[in-house]
């Protein structure tokens, strides 16, 4: 016998203290691009990456549903997952602010499926952009990894309540 279905009761807190709460878990910072439809260059800052799977390769982010690259992103073929090292906070900056020339003096490279790769990023991956499950205000991206790259020895740039920090092994 199945137990009765319930639902979650309202929140007992406000979205202010939410996201306090989860700046408190460490992440590593990406940033995803792409190009759109007219092969303008796409990209923006996304610490809510993990590993889904080995076999296939499975990788997941998610994207808020009124993002401005939400239309390139969910329609387009592919796209590179980009993890910053330490000494590319400027770019993590940059990609996050609305309005901004996001792409004027990066340096990167295009992969053959045409996903912009950012130089110096301790790694890429080049995703397939195989599924995508509205959550929410959000939409989880769930990409197939064709090709991926890493520096060897560079430390990953990290984020943790609202700052940018950099590994020190203990």
């Amino acid at each position: 016998m199945n137990p009765p279905h319930r639902q979650a009761r309202p929140p007992a807190f406000s979205g202010g203290e939410f996201r306090t709460a989860l700046g408190m878990f460490a992440t590593g910072v990406t940033i995803v691009t792409t190009r759109n439809s007219e092969g303008e260059l796409v990209g923006l800052t996304a610490n809510s990456f993990n590993s889904v799977s080995i076999a296939p390769p499975l990788v997941l982010w998610s994207l808020a549903q009124a993002a401005g690259s939400m239309p390139a992103l969910s329609t387009g073929s592919h796209y590179a997952i980009n993890i910053l090292a330490a000494d590319q906070r400027e770019l993590a900056e940059r990609f996050a602010l609305k309005g901004a020339d996001r792409w004027a003096g990066v340096a990167f490279t295009e992969d053959v499926a045409g996903a912009p790769l950012l130089a110096g990023a301790a790694a890429s991956f080049v995703c397939f952009n195989r599924s995508r499950y509205q959550e929410g205000d959000h939409v989880i991206f769930v990409g197939e990894v064709e090709r991926c790259t890493h520096r060897k020895g560079a430390s990953p740039l990290l984020f943790h309540g609202s700052r940018f920090y950099t590994e020190h092994p203990l």
